[in-house]
């Protein structure tokens, strides 16, 4: 099985995508952020670096997901390609950050890359509002995130639940995939255990038949 879990900077997709490998066994397949050469020079200015690391990105994840249907085990993935695609790359676009021509360029070899691509078993999305973003980004104190600037946050979220909703219509809806939604502004699953049971009881529920 694949199981991705998506969602904005901050809403928790690393800490519960650890949590969940532990609790069934999966293989946990990381967002890789350490030894990345664009990200710093990105949040220092997001127009002159964007379409480097978008491209990054998309090399990173493609390569990610490749190797998940090789190795042919249970796994679960930090963040998915599609976030790439149809969040960051089309956000920074819509913002201004990224001229069109680079975005077509990019655009064009995502649409290659995804006839190679299937969809996960399960796409579990964390859903945020800003201020809980802000807090939780404050929380983990990466420094280079202290420039994150507010409006990308929003726009971000925006996208997301745009993606969101046409993943419902397209995927969901065709049979090609489940989802699940948690609302991480109320569900506190990294410090609550009761939390954690309701997320745990619907993916049993999704994927097992359970409960």
């Amino acid at each position: 099985m694949h199981i991705a879990v998506a969602g904005n900077i901050g809403s928790g997709k690393t800490t519960l995508t650890g949590m969940l490998a532990k609790q069934f066994g999966w293989e946990p397949s990381y967002e890789t952020v350490e030894g990345n050469p664009y990200l710093v020079s990105f949040y220092e200015d997001m127009q002159r670096w964007s379409f480097n690391l978008q491209v990054y990105f998309l090399n990173k994840r493609f390569r990610q997901v490749l190797d998940i249907r090789k190795k042919k085990k249970d796994t679960i993935q930090d963040r998915t390609i599609y976030e790439d695609a149809y969040i960051f790359a089309a956000n920074l676009h819509d913002m201004g950050l990224m001229a069109t021509r680079d975005f077509e360029n990019y655009t064009s070899l995502f649409e290659l890359m995804q006839q190679f691509l299937q969809y996960p078993d399960l796409l579990i999305y964390l859903r945020a509002d800003t201020s809980t973003l802000v807090a939780q980004i404050a929380k983990r104190g990466r420094e280079y995130e202290n420039t994150i600037r507010l409006d990308y946050l929003t726009h971000l979220n925006e996208k997301y639940e745009k993606w969101i909703a046409s993943y419902e219509e397209e995927v969901v809806k065709a049979g090609k995939g489940k989802l699940l939604i948690v609302d991480v502004n109320t569900n506190k699953f990294e410090d609550s255990a009761e939390d954690f049971g309701e997320i745990l009881n619907k993916i049993n529920s999704d994927l097992f038949g359970l409960f």
